[in-house]
């Protein structure tokens, strides 16, 4: 897969067929519209592009600098690649950009700069200054700058149309069951092992402590999961706790994870964990010792939970 910066970098002889968005998540009902415009590239020759903006709109738009994401570029890319489209153009999103019109848009990106053959959307695309047009209009610029317009309706789960918003919403309530079903995998992040209090090595559980670079990243509710990570080519679970310890009197959120029979210095190691099930909310207990008791459980809980098939 090509990834642009920009759309000015992007230079192909080939007409494309193109999707727009920010895909946050890249879960099952993006996945839908990205395989048709793949497949529908490969089935007359053309070349498949999304294209999509960082920072988010809404950074830029409403100034939410406290916007939380369900993927850092990193992770969408490796995503968007495993699917197997072939062009990625992430435009930095600005005041300027947001300022052009409709038809300005269509004219001077899609038609101009990215020789837009066809342009496959979801049910509730906006697009232009102020969001003002629809795919409606995009219809009728279709015709006057002679692309096709297709619209794929709203991927369902029991009856509930999947959004990036419900599956962030899912993920702050601690229902990560949810969360990974209507994103088709499972939810991950990645960070860096630091050195914490060390306090879980006085109760026999040493915890790695991540630290997260991309302070835009979405962090589950506080409270105990089941995790993997792959270290050294092979897998290892394990469980986090997400929280503010407040057994120890914590002031700060942070993410600590006790991986099984695994006893390797990975400080200042980067790592990925994987995020299977939630066991319980976090909890201040009377004593170190209360809290250990609890772990104990809470490990067997992990153990029972990674035998099943």
């Amino acid at each position: 897969m090509k990834v642009f910066n920009s759309i000015s970098s992007y230079v192909s002889q080939k007409q494309s067929i193109v999707t727009i968005g920010t895909f946050d998540g890249v879960h099952i009902g993006h996945q839908e519209i990205i395989e048709k415009i793949i497949e529908d590239a490969q089935n007359s020759d053309y070349e498949s592009l999304i294209l999509t903006f960082f920072p988010h709109p809404r950074m830029v738009l409403a100034h939410e600098l406290g916007v939380k994401l369900l993927n850092t570029i990193n992770e969408k890319i490796e995503l968007l690649e495993k699917i197997g489209l072939s062009n990625l153009i992430i435009h930095p999103f600005d005041e300027i950009f947001s300022q052009l019109s409709a038809e300005e848009f269509v004219a001077k990106i899609l038609v101009e700069k990215l020789k837009i053959k066809k342009i496959i959307l979801g049910h509730d695309h906006r697009f232009g200054k102020d969001r003002s047009a629809s795919i409606d209009d995009l219809i009728i610029f279709g015709k006057k700058y002679n692309f096709e317009v297709e619209q794929i309706s709203a991927q369902k789960i029991d009856q509930v149309a999947i959004s990036s918003t419900k599956i962030r919403t899912a993920l702050l309530e601690g229902n990560i069951v949810l969360a990974n079903q209507y994103l088709g995998y499972q939810y991950s992040f990645s960070g860096k092992v630091i050195k914490g209090k060390q306090l879980g090595r006085t109760i026999g559980f040493p915890t790695a402590n991540i630290q997260i670079d991309e302070a835009y990243k979405l962090i589950p509710k506080n409270g105990v999961y089941i995790v993997k990570s792959s270290i050294d080519e092979k897998i290892h679970f394990g469980m986090m706790n997400i929280g503010n310890r407040p057994t120890v009197d914590g002031k700060n959120q942070t993410i600590e994870v006790y991986f099984f029979d695994f006893d390797k210095d990975i400080y200042y190691t980067s790592i990925s964990v994987t995020i299977l099930d939630r066991i319980r909310d976090e909890k201040k207990f009377d004593s170190l010792e209360d809290l250990k008791k609890q772990i104990e459980k809470d490990k067997q809980s992990v153990i029972t939970y990674i035998k099943q098939p």
